[in-house]
């Protein structure tokens, strides 16, 4: 198992760097988890706004934007990957004439999947953290007062882990990144604050 696994992971890597695909990976990550996390932090917000007591609810609709979002998420980045591969192969059948090496098929048509497949379940990944207080809840391990703090905290620090990752790649101080996307989530919760209190 762990040795198909390596091979599995290696092939991955390989096919990374025949395509340079690794910072479209990176990009597709970041960006659709982070939209994951604020559309629950949204719906989180505006539940607690809204008093709502039944966590079903919550759960039903945070899973709800799960599969809306890994749908979405798939299916658009596969069309448009595919694309850029084909045009990219065309390329190089021309200026080969028609002599490309066959790796570059492979890695291009298995890219187009993985990457869609990142862009797909980064958002659920993300969400599904801020939902499980709320899970917790209805498996009566917490009291749904405790489910709404704990999944506001989770979500910011989901935000500030996906920040200090980018400081990483960008290999700049990761908190100072982490700081940054954790304050694009607080300012989120400021403008949701004072919309509800308008209404």
């Amino acid at each position: 198992m762990g040795r198909h696994l390596s091979k599995f992971v290696e092939r991955i890597r390989r096919y990374l760097r025949v395509t340079r695909a690794a910072g479209i990976v990176r990009r597709y990550f970041v960006m659709n988890g982070f939209d994951g996390a604020m559309t629950m932090l949204g719906i989180t917000l505006g539940s607690w706004a809204a008093q709502v007591e039944n966590a079903e609810i919550i759960v039903l609709a945070g899973i709800g934007a799960c599969i809306a979002m890994g749908v979405s998420g798939f299916s658009g980045a596969y069309m448009a990957e595919k694309a850029e591969r084909e045009r990219h192969l065309k390329e190089l059948e021309e200026k080969t004439n028609n002599h490309v090496d066959p790796i570059q098929y492979e890695a291009s048509q298995f890219i187009s999947v993985f990457v869609a497949l990142v862009d797909g379940l980064s958002p659920v990944l993300t969400a599904a953290i801020s939902i499980l207080p709320f899970a917790f809840t209805l498996w009566k391990l917490v009291p749904i007062s405790i489910a709404y703090p704990a999944s506001v905290l989770l979500t910011l620090a989901t935000l500030f882990v996906l920040g200090a990752y980018l400081g990483k790649v960008a290999k700049e101080t990761m908190w100072f990144y982490g700081a940054k996307m954790l304050a694009a989530g607080l300012v989120t919760m400021a403008v949701i604050y004072i919309v509800e209190t308008m209404l």
